[in-house]
């Protein structure tokens, strides 16, 4: 089994065996200072205390192939490992068995089976489905929207559209294949975040027109990017992350952010209407459409409310949130 040609999130945080530690008779989980991960896995509880849901998630997946090296990872567990989004802390552990006769659940391990084959790959030292297979996977189980993100994602890593299609035409299993097909219809490889896809997904729902995806813009030397463009409504949208305007020094958090309005002056001064949003306005639907209609976005549909409602599905985790491997 070829590795696979992918960058891969590494391990987020060291994880320590307890058996490992009793050779020298230290007992770990008499200790504050660490935590359990899962049976007989520890990590230092400050270390695991920074972690945002989606590095706990993968230190999970880290911590369930110490214990079970030959488990072929799956759904969001080959998604985490594979660099494809995960949202919030998935609730389970998922591997992929196709000797069993029947799916089962042991605790928070759930163990897949199908009468349709996987392909396997390895990444790093560990196994996991397919970027096709996993984003095929999920796109039948996950809101449509975060079926979109994971769809993007994995066009973004080279694999065609045609594939993902016709490997789900291909498989006899139907549940959610319209979810399946809508997300292939709507993928987009230039995406650059779970965020931007998840938006695209609601501005769609809410009736408005499909912006332009990163347009550049050149100026005194200046490239600035933008993540959607309504040309017609002379519109800019941004979907903020605010990781990017985060640093571990305080002088170049403020020069990220300086530059980030100097940016935006670039933008207005071409006549252009800028609006920004974040994943709690996206994810209340009605917040990002007021801020896309006071930038003079028109209406040009009614509202997709089936599909709205579908935000309200319960992404299969412990928190909300939005990841990009």
């Amino acid at each position: 089994m070829a590795p696979l040609k992918a960058l891969a999130p590494p391990r987020p945080l060291d994880l320590f065996r307890a058996a490992d530690e009793r050779i020298g008779g230290y007992q770990m989980w008499r200790d504050p200072g660490y935590i359990r991960v899962r049976p007989t896995i520890y990590a230092l509880s400050a270390e695991w205390a920074t972690l945002k849901p989606w590095q706990r998630y993968l230190a999970r997946v880290h911590a369930y192939a110490l214990v079970n090296p030959e488990a072929v990872f799956s759904h969001e567990s080959a998604a985490a490992l594979l660099g494809l989004p995960t949202f919030g802390e998935p609730r389970d552990i998922h591997v992929f068995d196709p000797r069993r006769a029947r799916s089962v659940r042991y605790g928070d391990v759930a163990v897949h089976t199908s009468l349709d084959s996987r392909e396997f790959v390895r990444v790093g030292e560990h196994f996991a489905t397919s970027i096709a297979d996993t984003t095929i996977d999920l796109a039948r189980v996950l809101p449509p929207a975060f079926g979109l993100a994971v769809v993007d994602a994995a066009l973004a890593t080279g694999v065609p559209v045609a594939e993902l299609s016709e490997l789900a035409a291909a498989q006899r299993s139907r549940r959610g294949h319209r979810f399946v097909a809508w997300a292939c219809a709507h993928g987009d490889a230039r995406s650059e975040s779970p965020g931007e896809s998840v938006s695209r997904a609601v501005i769609g729902w809410l009736g408005f027109p499909t912006p332009e995806l990163q347009v550049e813009f050149r100026d005194g030397g200046y490239l600035d990017r933008v993540d959607f463009l309504w040309p017609d409504a002379h519109a800019v949208g941004e979907s903020d992350g605010y990781d990017k305007y985060l640093a571990e020094q305080l002088d170049q958090a403020r020069e990220r952010i300086i530059a980030e309005k100097q940016r935006e002056g670039r933008l207005r001064r071409r006549g252009l209407t800028v609006t920004r949003w974040d994943w709690q306005m996206t994810m209340r639907a009605s917040a990002l459409g007021d801020a896309l209609y006071a930038a003079g976005v028109p209406l040009i549909a009614p509202p997709q409310r089936v599909m709205l409602k579908t935000l309200r599905l319960h992404p299969r985790s412990f928190a909300a949130g939005e990841r990009r491997g």
